[in-house]
């Protein structure tokens, strides 16, 4: 048996500036970009933002207090900005256009070409994902996005990064799968980015062990895959290479390409299906995930929030913190809101606050406790379209320091498969 020849698979570092970016060729197949520059943080004026992506994010929540049928007219004065908000009125300084001694510009009529219907969903879009071609993020990417041209990123920030630059339209992105939970590097990068979330994708998750043309399970004797990948099918491994040591690779067909690249006949690898066919790959096994009911949720994200709708499910993604000095006990407050009104939460995700890590607990007579500060995500069923949405919002953003809508977006109501061919 061939012995394993280190090698790196990572894409070539190149730096990214906004001269850089529009100088990228937009009909090249396959664009490798690498981080460029690290995300500021943001400062806004009296809590409002300044751009107009951070306005429409911001989604114009209507005050709770305030019965916008009673006084329609006065909309403009009692609309309470909600991200990165700081409690209070916010004064919009809108200044009245003069038209006393100019002449107005008449109005275009439409054309046909106004009346035509819109592009195919997906058509000429280039969506960024973590991973190479046959990762189960480029097939999430083709689900969300049909006939898209998919650009692989090898790190999930260059995926925000790429979208920021307009390198690419959307990036697709795993946020968590029913077996390992969380991906928290992915939960801390929404809130030190400005993308929105555009919608959501599940895909099921279906594991095959790889090798080279001609190599026998028993001629095995390691295995590589995602650390993931490596736990959802230990058991299966188990039974079909006993004896074969298993080491963690960052991605699943990354594995699968590094065994390509170096002929490895003692080395196989967790990945899919496609995986095999791009690389040209046997399949030793097919679907020996442990769990059939394995899948993994990701978020669709884009430099523009959609504008949200009634007429189908909705779900809405927020990140908060707890005002100073009112600690957890805000959480049960926040869930209140959301409970009288009949909205059901899908989700709820404690982060650390990277600004204010510990709190200090009581007034000092016994010590100085201290415990940890949270960032919390929560989804929620719908739309920030819906009146009852706009309330319970309002109602939160009285208990907590910073309020933040991720994004109000359709929910995934495909038709749910657990069929192989969903991640090729």
């Amino acid at each position: 048996m061939q012995a394993a020849t280190p090698c790196d698979l990572k894409f070539r570092s190149t730096n990214l500036t906004a001269s850089t970016a529009r100088a990228i060729n937009l009909k090249s197949k396959r664009v490798n970009v690498q981080c460029g520059y690290r995300s500021e943080p943001f400062s806004f004026r009296n809590g409002v933002s300044v751009s107009r992506a951070d306005w429409q994010s911001s989604c114009a929540i209507l005050s709770s207090k305030v019965a916008s049928v009673e006084d329609p007219s006065g909309l403009a004065d009692k609309i309470a900005v909600v991200n990165g908000h700081e409690n209070g009125s916010v004064d919009l300084s809108l200044v009245p256009v003069e038209t006393s001694n100019r002449k107005l510009s008449h109005v275009q009529p439409l054309t046909i070409t106004d009346l035509s219907p819109a592009p195919l969903h997906g058509s000429n879009l280039r969506v960024a994902y973590q991973g190479v071609p046959g990762a189960y993020s480029e097939a999430a990417a083709g689900k969300a996005y049909p006939n898209c041209e998919a650009i692989p990123c090898d790190q999930f920030d260059v995926a925000f990064q790429a979208v920021e630059l307009w390198i690419a339209d959307r990036a697709v992105l795993p946020v968590e799968n029913s077996l390992g939970g969380s991906i928290h590097r992915n939960y801390d990068l929404l809130l030190r980015h400005r993308l929105h979330i555009v919608g959501e994708v599940q895909i099921p998750v279906h594991h095959c062990l790889l090798a080279l043309p001609g190599v026998r399970t028993d001629c095995v004797s390691r295995v590589i895959s995602h650390p993931q990948a490596l736990a959802q099918t230990e058991r299966s491994l188990d039974n079909l290479t006993p004896r074969a040591a298993r080491e963690a690779f960052h991605d699943t067909a990354a594995a699968a390409e590094y065994i390509a690249a170096n002929s490895l006949r003692d080395t196989a690898a967790v990945a899919s299906a496609r995986a095999a066919e791009l690389y040209n790959l046997q399949i030793l096994a097919d679907g020996i995930q442990d769990d059939k009911g394995n899948v993994t949720r990701f978020l669709m994200l884009a430099r523009e929030p959609i504008i949200p709708r009634t007429d189908r499910p909705f779900k809405t993604s927020i990140v908060f913190a707890a005002q100073e000095r009112k600690g957890t006990s805000v959480l049960f407050k926040v869930l209140s809101a959301f409970a009288f009104r009949n909205i059901s939460l899908t989700k709820i995700e404690s982060r650390p606050h990277h600004n204010r890590p510990l709190r200090v607990v009581g007034d000092g007579s016994f010590g100085t406790a201290k415990n940890f500060e949270y960032m919390f995500y929560v989804d929620f069923e719908a739309s920030m379209a819906e009146t009852r949405a706009q309330n319970a919002l309002s109602e939160v953003q009285e208990y907590t320091s910073f309020l933040r809508v991720l994004g109000s977006y359709p929910m995934d109501m495909t038709p749910w498969s657990m069929s192989p061919t969903e991640d090729a």
